[in-house]
């Protein structure tokens, strides 16, 4: 009978028993704050753990059924044992003492302390437990699936019908906060590569195109040396080709197709209609992440924006978008960097042309986004009017100064950007 044996033994098996509810309490801690993605990649490559530790948590009701029917038990047989020693050390006066003491270690040793342990190393902790729970819950189940009958009812009543674990997908402003607390664990260049990428649902091809005035192109109503001259001149790989006006589209010409004729004299205007390809046409306002599925899916690079009447607005091509991503490609064009100066008293002379998105990547400013797309077009609209060179305004604190004008846009202004935002041309 326990009843009569020895102190030793039965202080003994106090301490075992706090040892349980030292394990219970920490590894249920462990178990509901593990990283449920890590432990998916873990799943995934094979980890035996890490697989039994997904299947008990895809019902939590019967794990913590399990883990509370055990820690219970245990903290009551403790708390029987506790009382049976102190009557035999000290009577019944004894027994609020012990209760006393048997709080304050419970609380500290099987409460407070593993549960910190397990918050701080979940998963040392989880993995190796769901060896143990597992089977346990198989050993237990008819005992759990009661107590959890019981408890689902009351919840029933309260109006929680569907007990499964809560789904584990993230939205993408949740995705950003994941990658933002990435920390070290991903490059910095790569963390804004991937906020670039969750930041394409909530931008459309406006945003990236070049404006219809600036597309690069070719009039075969021009006289054909100068057609000749620009080909030989294009920085472009491929071109637009047009007949008077550019509403007027022929197609589109891959200057690859073309460089051996080039070079061996032998391209006319037949030759170059027969290999013009048919452009891909896109309505203003499309979403850029579905037109990049759309350039994945036809293998095109080029595609024209055309607007509510079919009026050609301007034109976005895989290097748009890829720039939105990585940021300057150095291909096509002028990369940004080098419309960009930095002058000795701290200012900056910038290329009126530049897109707007383009110049608060490079530089890190945040210049409003949400009108114009070029710095050219937001100073024309907050003037409204072609301003004289030495026109300063403030442009949501950034102080600007028109430096050079031509007939009908702005060339290029000087920018003071905010002391917070003063940072370096990198």
């Amino acid at each position: 009978m326990i009843l009569d044996a020895p102190l030793g033994l039965m202080f003994g098996i106090i301490a075992g028993l706090l040892l349980l509810s030292a394990f219970f309490s920490s590894t249920e801690t462990a178990l509901m704050s593990i990283n449920r993605y890590r432990l998916r990649h873990l799943a995934r490559q094979g980890h035996r753990g890490a697989r039994l530790t997904e299947r008990l948590l895809r019902r939590p009701d019967r794990l913590i059924g399990v883990i509370l029917l055990g820690n219970n038990l245990v903290n009551i047989a403790a708390a029987s044992l506790v009382t049976l020693v102190s009557l035999r050390i000290g009577g019944e006066s004894a027994v609020a003492a012990g209760t006393l003491i048997l709080t304050v270690v419970v609380l500290i040793f099987a409460e407070v302390a593993p549960k910190t342990l397990a918050a701080m190393h979940p998963q040392r902790l989880a993995l190796p437990a769901a060896f143990v729970y597992y089977p346990l819950l198989k050993l237990s189940y008819p005992v759990v699936w009661l107590l959890n009958l019981l408890a689902n009812g009351v919840l029933w009543l309260l109006g929680l019908r569907n007990l499964a674990a809560p789904g584990s997908a993230l939205s993408s402003e949740e995705l950003k906060t994941v990658v933002a607390e990435a920390g070290a664990m991903i490059p910095r260049r790569h963390q804004n590569m991937l906020m670039s990428i969750l930041d394409l649902e909530k931008l459309t091809v406006d945003d990236v195109m070049v404006p219809r005035a600036e597309i690069a192109g070719i009039d075969l109503a021009d006289p054909w040396p100068e057609i000749l001259e620009a080909l030989h001149a294009s920085r472009h790989s491929r071109l637009a080709v047009w007949e008077n006006d550019i509403d007027n589209l022929l197609g589109l010409v891959n200057l690859r197709t073309i460089t051996a004729d080039l070079a061996e004299n032998r391209l006319d205007e037949t030759l170059l209609r027969s290999r013009l390809t048919e452009p891909q046409f896109v309505p203003e306002g499309s979403a850029l992440n579905r037109q990049l599925v759309e350039f994945q899916r036809t293998g095109s690079r080029l595609a024209l924006v055309v607007d509510e009447y079919g009026d050609i607005q301007g034109l976005v091509s895989m290097e748009d978008i890829l720039r939105e991503i990585v940021g300057e490609l150095g291909t096509e064009g002028r990369p940004v960097s080098t419309q960009i100066s930095r002058e000795a008293e701290g200012g900056f002379l910038v290329n009126a042309a530049l897109p707007i998105r383009a110049l608060n990547r490079r530089q890190g400013w945040q210049l409003p986004t949400d009108g114009a797309r070029t710095l050219n077009g937001l100073l024309l609209e907050r003037l409204e009017r072609i301003p004289e060179p030495g026109t300063g305004l403030d442009l949501d604190g950034y102080a600007v100064e028109v430096v050079e004008t031509g007939e009908n846009a702005i060339r290029s202004v000087r920018i003071h950007p905010p002391r917070e935002s003063d940072q370096p041309n990198r």
